[in-house]
Formats: structure tokens, C-alpha cells, sequence
């Protein structure tokens, strides 16, 4: 699917004209990504501080076990369903984007079901505080997965704006959604108001694309995508599995109430955390434009994209420094005072992460899975002992620490593998787009 400013672009228009009309449709994109990330991170963030406000720190530290999870089988999703969508299918013609959106969107909805079944059984098996929470996160993974994959496909296609569309009307489902779960007050209801608020983005997805999931297709999918997905899964599997050890792991060494101050610093720096686990619904699909159109020049969006990132994760560290605690409170109740002492090393670590995350989207375009599933395996286990040894030396903090060093240590390698890369596609040839069956949808 072609934007509108590339398809008024022509043969006959000057260079400086075509070079105008294409950097208008890359700043179309990336402000509807933007606008997209910014809704997102405020959902996320919304529940996240409603909760640390209604239920305090130990509660707090459930509900972020059960995030983590989440974010896990979010992570396997995107590694078997939504990445190769970016990867192969970003701006390719409708027809072939309808198609492969519908078999990628049912695929995620059968990952989603599966491992939330799984979700469920070991919540019921668990019971007491964390039971009830993983079997409420089971009953609504696959509507959260399956929204997830409606903001992929529309980004793959240029459509940002009904992304962002997407993603609005989940944040004003979750509003009242959230209102009827403070009455019941539990971990349990709050997760499933989450859900819910996700299951009437994913039908009004339905509404904006005409695309229903077709789940019959979904081994089809993993088969023909195997040579990337394999890698995509391993890769994002590490990284968030890393995510859910660290978590284990100190609240096993410093109590499950240190997961919740860890979580309550994330919080503080929401809007980035967000943009780098979104990451690849923009920047992905615009480094396979760049690929494609103008391949010498890869390498410097890269750079942009992850030096801004990172400025921009400085910046607003240094505001939250800034923060009288009247304000902290007033957003994290309680959980400030001890989450505040962490600002300085989580800072440092989403900046490394976003510096890291522009050779990442590089890696990405160029379908260099191999590569990349390096990166992210040596970042990942950086990540673990950086977060496990900081904690068995000096706690929570220490553990803070640890991770900023490790993301640093892993962003240099990304990059390393990101030069690697572009010097071997001068002598590889940018593959194809496979064919799909075109599906009919009403």
C-alpha cells in the first residue's frame, strides 16, 4: 500500500521535488507513530499508576509480575506473527498487505488464546495474591494480542493515523472500564478492565480494515515465515524473558515489594518505555522504505532514530529529577518514595536502550535475523546479570545500576552488527516479497 505523497511523486518531478515529497511522507508516518506511542504509553501508563495508587506497593508488585508476562507472551506474538509483517509486507500493494494481515492477525489470536489457557491453569494452580491476577491476564490476552497485531498491519500499510485511532479508543474504553474495577479493588479487576478496554479496540479495528483474522491460516503462516520468525522468537523470547528472571529474581533476593519500586521508576519513564516496545509499529516499516528507495542511506536514519531516542530519554529523566514530591505522590501515591531513588539509573538504561534500538530497527530491515538474534541473546544476558548481581550486591539500587550498564554494553554491539550488516548488502540483493493468496473480506 502506497502513501499518498509517494504516489503523486512521478519520474518527471525534479529531484528536489521527489526528495520534498518523500521526507513529507516519512514525517507523516513518524508523527502518526509518535501520536500512536503517545496514546499507548499513556494507557499504559494510566493503568499502571492506578493501580500503584489504589493498591500500594505489594499489590503493586503482583500486578507488575503479571505485566511482565504479558509482556513476554507479547513478545512471542510479534516474534512469530507481526515482525515478519513489518519485515516483508510494509508498503507492498493492498492486496497483498489484506491478505498477510489476515493470516498475521490470526495468528497472533492463536497465540494469544493458547498461552492464556496456559495462563489460566497456572493461575488456578498457584491461588493465593498472584493466582487470581494470571487467571484474570489469561481471560484477556487474546484480546490484547489481537489488538496489538491491528496496529502492526496499519502501520505496515502507511496508515498510521487509524493506529492511532485504534489505540485512542482503547484509552477511553479503559476509562470507565477502570472506574468499575476501583469498586472491587483487586490486582484480578484491574487486569480484566485492561482487557476488556482491549477487546473494543480490536473490534473497532475490525470496523477500520474490514479484516478478520483468519486463525485457520495461522500454521500456513508460521511455516512460510519460519526462517524469520524462528529468530524473531528466540530474540524477542530472551529479551523478555531476561525481563521476567530480573523480576523473579529480586523479589526472591530483595521482596516482591522491590519488583513494585522497579515497576514504579518504569512508570516515571512510560512514554519511552512504551516508544522502544513499540518500536518496530514505525521504525521498522520506515527502515524497509529507506531499504528499498534509498539504501545508502540506511545507515544515517538509523543513527537519528536512536541518538533522538536517547536524547529524549535524557531529557526527560532530568524533568523527573526536577519533580517536586507533592506531584510524584499525587501519580505513584506511596511507591514514589522508593521508586524515585531509581530515576537516575533507569534513565540511563532507556537511553542506552534507545540509542541500541536504531541498529536494531536497521538489523530488522535488512532481515539480518541472524545478526539481530545475536545482539539480542548478548543483551539479554547482560541484561539478567547485570540486574541479578547488582541485587545480590546492593538490593533494588544495585540492581537499577546493573541494567544501566548492561543496556550500554548492549547497544554497542547492536551497532557493531548494524556496520556488519550494511557493508554485506552491498553483495546481497534486498529479497523479495513472497507472494500471499489474496483473501476476500467483506
Amino acid at each position: 500500500m502506497t502513501t499518498e505523497s509517494e504516489r503523486t511523486t512521478t519520474r518527471a518531478d525534479p529531484p528536489g521535488a521527489t526528495r520534498r515529497a518523500v521526507g513529507r511522507g516519512v514525517a507523516g508516518r513518524l508523527s502518526w507513530g509518535l501520536a500512536d506511542q503517545a496514546v499507548s504509553s499513556m494507557t499504559n501508563f494510566m493503568v499502571g499508576a492506578f493501580v500503584a495508587r489504589s493498591l500500594g506497593v505489594t499489590a503493586f508488585g503482583v500486578f507488575s509480575l503479571a505485566w511482565l508476562t504479558y509482556g513476554l507472551v507479547l513478545n512471542v506474538a510479534r516474534g512469530l506473527a507481526t515482525d515478519p509483517l513489518m519485515v516483508r509486507y510494509s508498503g507492498v500493494p493492498d492486496t497483498v498487505w489484506r491478505a498477510a494481515a489476515a493470516r498475521s492477525s490470526g495468528t497472533a489470536l492463536v497465540i494469544g488464546s493458547s498461552l492464556g489457557a496456559v495462563c489460566l491453569l497456572v493461575g488456578l494452580g498457584l491461588g493465593g495474591r498472584i493466582g487470581p491476577a494470571f487467571v484474570c491476564l489469561g481471560a484477556a490476552l487474546p484480546a490484547l494480542l489481537l489488538q496489538d497485531s491491528r496496529r502492526f498491519a496499519f502501520f505496515a500499510a502507511g496508515a498510521g493515523r487509524k493506529a492511532f485511532t485504534n489505540d485512542l479508543v482503547q484509552g477511553v474504553a479503559l476509562v470507565p472500564a477502570m472506574v468499575v474495577a476501583a469498586r472491587v479493588n483487586t490486582v484480578a479487576a484491574f487486569l480484566l478492565a485492561w482487557g476488556a478496554a482491549a477487546a473494543t479496540a480490536a473490534g473497532y479495528g475490525f470496523l477500520q480494515s474490514g479484516i478478520r483474522p483468519r486463525v485457520t491460516a495461522a500454521r500456513g503462516w508460521l511455516r512460510e515465515q519460519r526462517d524469520l520468525g524462528s529468530r524473531y522468537l528466540a530474540e524477542n523470547v530472551s529479551l523478555s524473558g531476561a525481563g521476567q528472571l530480573r523480576a523473579y529474581g529480586l523479589g526472591a533476593i530483595a521482596g516482591v515489594g522491590a519488583v513494585g519500586t522497579v515497576r514504579g521508576a518504569e512508570l516515571l519513564l512510560g512514554p519511552f518505555l512504551a516508544l522502544l516496545m513499540g518500536l518496530s509499529l514505525v521504525t521498522v516499516a520506515e527502515a524497509a522504505r529507506v531499504l528499498r528507495q534509498a539504501p545508502h542511506r540506511l545507515g544515517g536514519f538509523c543513527l537519528r532514530l536512536g541518538g533522538g531516542q536517547a536524547a529524549a530519554a535524557l531529557l526527560w529523566g532530568g524533568a523527573l529529577l526536577l519533580m517536586p514530591d507533592r506531584i510524584g505522590v499525587l501519580v505513584l501515591g506511596d511507591v514514589w518514595h522508593s521508586s524515585k531513588e531509581l530515576i537516575v539509573p533507569a534513565t540511563l538504561g532507556v537511553a542506552g536502550a534507545g540509542l541500541g534500538s536504531g541498529a536494531a530497527a536497521g538489523l530488522r530491515a535488512l532481515a539480518a535475523a541472524r545478526r539481530s538474534l545475536r545482539c539480542q541473546l548478548f543483551a539479554s544476558a547482560c541484561y539478567l546479570g547485570g540486574g541479578l548481581g547488582g541485587a545480590a550486591l546492593a538490593g533494588t539500587a544495585g540492581s537499577a545500576w546493573g541494567v544501566a550498564t548492561a543496556t550500554a554494553c548492549g547497544s554497542a554491539v547492536w551497532w557493531l552488527q548494524l556496520r556488519a550488516a550494511l557493508r554485506e548488502h552491498h553483495r546481497n540483493p534486498v529479497p523479495e516479497v513472497p507472494e500471499v493468496p489474496e483473501v476476500r473480506t467483506p
